[in-house]
């Protein structure tokens, strides 16, 4: 089993953007010399107390220059609000500098103001989605890409640089709608799935849905892949994790309730935007215990060791994801202290899953 990080970098009123960013550089600059596989960054518009990351192939770039063997993902890149031919070769530039490192994580997208800032339907969004995906694929699989759909009309084009690695980077299907899940098994594509979206038992269903819907397409010489996100967070007891973790992913949630509510503006009746309502809902209401049972692997090490098992008995995940500071409220050095823990007590007895 591989191991990544995950990077949402929220921002609250009293901590600085550029602290925030440094944080982040050194916490991934670490995990390279602990040993973990990926480090994968958020892209994220237009809330600072949600995150203030809406450009992750920069902060890669950035991290190429620093790191040596981590590998560098998206999670995700928002394909429904950008041009294809952008990202292809934005991406492109990022995998020749990193010396092929890049993993490019891709979603449609669903925060609602998103689309309301960049003036997209979020209605068009899954059709938006899966043109951009078949575009980027050709320009850099092909020399010359054309295309012709319903948003994207492209004359014959050379797309350039190509990637270092051939015939691209990874691809990988943010598939936390039993929708996409089924689209992804069905192409062939590697996905995520995150727990606080979709927490035990429903992840086990979802992730079942995958790869039913991989197996059943009959897919020749591959085989389903699929990385799991958790909150993660190691100390010497459960008490200690929740004295340093509790107050930020509480945080989180909060923020999740706030963005949810900041979409709706305008919206109330609209049928498409009737999930943020079940979203605002499900997270005002959710509480610590909620989350330890069901979304996050927290303890001392030979609990997590445990949990992790557990996870993966029932998940069969090939990357187990650590989100190690939901919410951006645990100091620093008490983030880097955990992911040492973990990379030292935890990985090693569980790396042959």
């Amino acid at each position: 089993m591989k191991f990544g990080l995950f990077y949402q970098l929220p921002c609250a009123p009293d901590q600085s953007e550029l602290d925030r960013y440094q944080q982040t550089l050194e916490q991934i600059e670490y995990a390279d010399a602990l040993g973990f596989d990926t480090a994968w960054l958020a892209e994220l518009h237009f809330n600072r107390p949600f995150s203030i990351m809406p450009s992750p192939l920069i902060v890669a770039t950035a991290l190429a220059q620093r790191t040596q063997r981590i590998r560098l993902g998206l999670a995700v890149a928002l394909l429904s609000l950008q041009h294809p031919l952008r990202t292809a070769e934005d991406a492109a530039t990022v995998d020749l500098l990193s010396h092929g490192r890049l993993e490019l994580g891709v979603g449609r997208g669903t925060i609602a103001i998103h689309f309301q800032g960049l003036g997209v339907l979020r209605d068009e969004s899954r059709e938006r989605f899966e043109e951009a995906l078949s575009i980027i694929e050709q320009a850099w699989s092909q020399d010359t890409c054309a295309f012709e759909g319903r948003y994207f009309q492209i004359p014959p084009t050379s797309v350039v640089p190509k990637p270092f690695q051939k015939p691209h980077p990874p691809l990988r299907i943010a598939a936390n709608s039993p929708e996409t899940a089924s689209f992804a098994g069905q192409r062939g594509y590697p996905v995520f799935v995150a727990s606080p979206i979709n927490p035990m038992p429903k992840l086990v269903e979802h992730l079942d849905g995958y790869y039913r819907a991989f197996r059943a397409a009959g897919h020749q010489g591959k085989r389903p892949d699929s990385a799991v996100l958790f909150p993660v967070y190691v100390a010497d007891s459960r008490a200690q994790v929740r004295q340093q973790v509790e107050p930020s992913v509480m945080h989180y949630f909060r923020t999740v309730t706030a963005q949810a509510e900041l979409g709706e503006r305008g919206q109330s009746q609209a049928a498409s935007y009737a999930y943020l309502r079940e979203v605002r809902q499900r997270q005002q209401s959710v509480t610590w215990d909620v989350i330890d049972d069901t979304m996050a692997l927290y303890g001392p090490p030979e609990l997590c060791v445990e949990k992790i098992r557990a996870a993966h008995r029932q998940c069969g995940m090939d990357q187990l994801i650590c989100w190690f500071n939901p919410g951006g409220l645990v100091p620093h050095e008490q983030v880097l202290a955990s992911m040492r823990s973990f990379a030292e007590q935890v990985m090693p007895v569980v790396r042959a899953l």
